[in-house]
């Protein structure tokens, strides 16, 4: 009988493929690399979180990475005992490989909804003329507009100025500020020349919610029909969830105009939205 070839036989340690499929040089390199994608994924996280958050901006879009950038510089850091530590009994193993089932099932849908998103951005301006345009408000730091309001902003300028019998309606409340962000907002439009007279100014609400409610209520005093056509500008993370709450605030005739987010911010503000999505979900926002 011809013998099998060396690299066959599980007892064939000397064999020239045997260290690339079964040799413990391959299995360390292996954990070499995802240690090292470990540590490089976390360091990258956490310098996103900290230049965002030293320049003003803390939400769960900006603290979820940079928690999840510790934690993957930790397990990269201390990977040696960590595996001893798990590979001790068969349930902490199946415990830990169900935990990254669950990260990446999430990371899946996080996927998901980005990729909604996505499709839904456009700046392009409706043709129906509006009665009104609101303006949401987006939680900017300090007492200037962030880029994410100019975005918004320039976007609702550009509408004003082809509809110029519409209100505008400039929605955003005092939060931290000492200056409500319904006044920062009117006075960026007044300094860009749109007229004080056309300008409604919202300064009460803290939420999406309390903007299209406190809203509507303006332009009821200001004569403005329940099913007039309303145009309403916010971001274009914002604008499903936006539409969504603006139905159920009495806004049957709404359409949404999303302005795109700046490139270093899109990304931790889309995966806010991801939870502000199923928050407003679960408190009927919507």
């Amino acid at each position: 009988m011809t013998p099998m070839p060396s690299f066959f036989r599980p007892d064939a340690t000397n064999a020239p493929m045997a260290g690339i499929e079964f040799g413990p040089m391959n299995f360390l390199a292996m954990h070499n690399v995802k240690r090292a994608v470990a540590s490089v994924l976390g360091l990258l996280l956490l310098l996103d979180g900290g230049v965002l958050i030293a320049t003003g901006y803390f939400n769960l879009g900006v603290v979820l990475p940079l928690v999840m950038g510790l934690g993957l510089c930790s397990l990269g850091l201390w990977w040696v005992p960590m595996k001893r530590w798990l590979g001790a009994t068969p349930r902490r193993a199946t415990l830990w490989r169900w935990f990254w089932y669950g990260v990446f099932l999430w990371l899946a849908t996080v996927a998901v909804f980005w990729s909604v998103l996505a499709t839904r951005a456009s700046t392009q301006l409706p043709t129906t003329a509006p009665a009104a345009i609101v303006v949401l408000g987006s939680g900017s730091p300090g007492a200037a507009a962030s880029p994410t309001l100019v975005a918004r902003l320039d976007l609702a300028l550009r509408d004003a100025l082809r509809h110029p019998d519409a209100l505008v309606v400039v929605s955003g409340g005092i939060s931290f500020r000492t200056q409500s962000e319904g006044e920062v907002m009117a006075a960026y439009l007044q300094e860009r020349g749109l007229s004080a007279h056309r300008i409604v100014k919202e300064e009460l609400s803290t939420s999406t919610q309390e903007n299209l409610v406190f809203s509507r209520r303006l332009l009821a005093a200001a004569g403005v029909p329940d099913d007039a056509p309303i145009h309403l500008v916010t971001s274009d993370f914002h604008t499903l969830r936006a539409g969504l709450i603006a139905r159920r605030a009495g806004y049957p005739a709404v359409t949404t105009l999303g302005a795109d987010t700046p490139l270093y911010l899109r990304y931790n503000i889309w995966l806010r939205e991801y939870f502000a999505l199923v928050s407003s979900w679960a408190l009927r926002e919507y």
